[in-house]
């Protein structure tokens, strides 16, 4: 997979996932991807502040990431 289908396929897997972080209050935005396996985020909005956005983070957004990109090796938050 390309640099441009990995960067596709991580913001496919993010829009999946948008509906229910902005339902909560929150967003996520895609912030890079580093040597084509880990993909760095940013929570926003309640998310950002939020006491469970570490297993949002690994069980919802990783989760997801990996099924449109099985490359991907993790998901990182990079605070604001």
């Amino acid at each position: 997979m390309s640099t441009e289908e990995l960067q596709k396929n991580v913001e496919k897997a993010l829009d999946e996932i948008r509906p229910f972080l902005q339902n909560d209050g929150g967003n996520i935005n895609l912030i890079a991807i580093e040597n084509d396996e880990v993909v760095k985020v940013q929570l926003i909005g309640a998310c950002s502040s939020c006491s469970v956005n570490q297993m949002t983070l690994k069980s919802g957004v990783e989760m997801t990431i990996k099924k449109y990109a099985p490359q991907i090796q993790s998901v990182i938050n990079i605070e604001a």
